[in-house]
């Protein structure tokens, strides 16, 4: 499947909602059956404060340590499927649906009362050939995701890009976890039109446009 350039690049927004949707209660009890050892504090701790775990799903080929196998590393070229992923088969499924290259995967917990500070994801936007999707599967009224500045409402089930090399940070004031599943890819002509299919649905509100440099 080809890699797309960034010279097929028109305007795209910060965030885009994709045109997909998934059955967030299905999602919330995969990960409910997960076994609690299987998370990890999440290792950048600079940036956040309170609780932030991860439990991966896809890893670096030949990670042994919870930490590698945690981490999204950048110039990795060999991703396979976890032992956790066996055990959630409806995010299994939701996988499926992604049709560009997968490389890490992984659910991300962010714990009642705790913060994600404002910083900055380095080459995590689609210009750059490397894009992260964010797939909601519970959350509350008091989370809040703020992308260079202004909130990104995403409901359980939906599915989304956001540019993450742009600032943006995240706040959970409310009663219960916010647990997200994380899926970094490879920008292919598939996800190009994907993202430029969600972006002409108008679905980004007070996004911010970016031109592609190439």
């Amino acid at each position: 499947m080809a890699t797309a350039r960034s010279s097929t690049y028109a305007i795209l927004p910060d965030r885009i909602c994709l045109p997909l949707r998934f059955d967030a209660d299905r999602m919330a009890r995969d990960v409910a059956g997960l076994p609690g050892e299987g998370w990890i504090p999440h290792f950048v701790t600079r940036n956040y404060r309170g609780e932030w775990t991860v439990l991966p799903l896809r890893c670096t080929a030949g990670a042994q340590h919870p930490v590698k196998m945690a981490y999204s590393d950048p110039v990795a070229t060999d991703y396979v499927a976890t032992p956790w992923l066996a055990r959630a088969p409806y995010l299994a499924e939701v996988l499926g649906n992604f049709a560009c290259p997968l490389r890490s995967v992984r659910l991300m917990r962010l714990g009642s009362g705790s913060h994600i500070l404002p910083h900055h994801d380095v080459d995590l936007a689609a210009e750059t050939g490397a894009a992260r999707l964010h797939v909601p599967i519970t959350g509350n009224a008091a989370v809040e995701f703020l992308l260079n500045g202004t909130p990104v409402p995403m409901a359980p089930g939906s599915a989304w890009y956001l540019r993450l090399s742009d600032e943006h940070a995240v706040t959970n004031d409310g009663p219960s976890d916010r647990v997200h599943l994380v899926i970094d890819c490879q920008v292919d002509d598939w996800l190009l039109g994907l993202l430029h299919q969600g972006a002409g649905q108008g679905k980004h509100p007070s996004s911010t446009m970016s031109r592609s440099s190439g």
